[in-house]
């Protein structure tokens, strides 16, 4: 019964990020450039529920994704897959979750899979980098600190229930 809370729980949050991915593209395009709910959701499971779930949730995240763009289909599956495996091992091996090091940790992460994102979408379509003046650069640390902001809400939160 446990694994469909899990299930239950990661649907409720592509849900939420198919919603905010949504409507921040219609107030703010540039907004949806910085802000990459899809990666929220990836980064949270990985690191909760760990390496395998944290693959599963990245490939049906980046999927959803890739539905949203107009790039190849599977790009962003791919590299949310690796975010999610890669999140989820070195969280259980190492702790990241103190705010400071869930910050750093979650940067380094997010900016490595800015890199291959972009290095297949260059690969792919030989085309030189577009960066959409610089708002790209962004994302890895809106991810990171909207993550570990996520984290200390709901631990927060369960310590007040407890």
């Amino acid at each position: 019964m446990r694994r469909l809370g899990n299930t239950g729980e990661v649907l409720a949050g592509i849900l939420l990020a198919v919603l905010v991915f949504s409507l921040v593209g219609k107030i703010s395009p540039p907004l949806a450039i910085i802000l990459n709910p899809f990666s929220w959701v990836v980064l949270y499971f990985s690191l909760v529920r760990h390496e395998v779930f944290g693959a599963i949730t990245g490939t049906v995240c980046g999927l959803v994704q890739d539905a949203f763009s107009f790039g190849v289909f599977g790009v962003g599956g791919l590299t949310k897959t690796l975010l999610g495996f890669s999140a989820g091992l070195i969280g259980r091996k190492i702790n990241v979750l103190p705010p400071g090091r869930n910050f750093l940790f979650l940067t380094f992460l997010a900016t490595a899979e800015l890199i291959l994102w972009k290095a297949i979408v260059i690969f792919l379509f030989e085309e030189k980098s577009k960066l959409m003046s610089g708002l790209l650069l962004l994302q890895p640390l809106a991810t990171a600190f909207g993550v570990t902001v996520l984290f200390q809400v709901i631990g927060r939160k369960k310590e007040e229930v407890a």
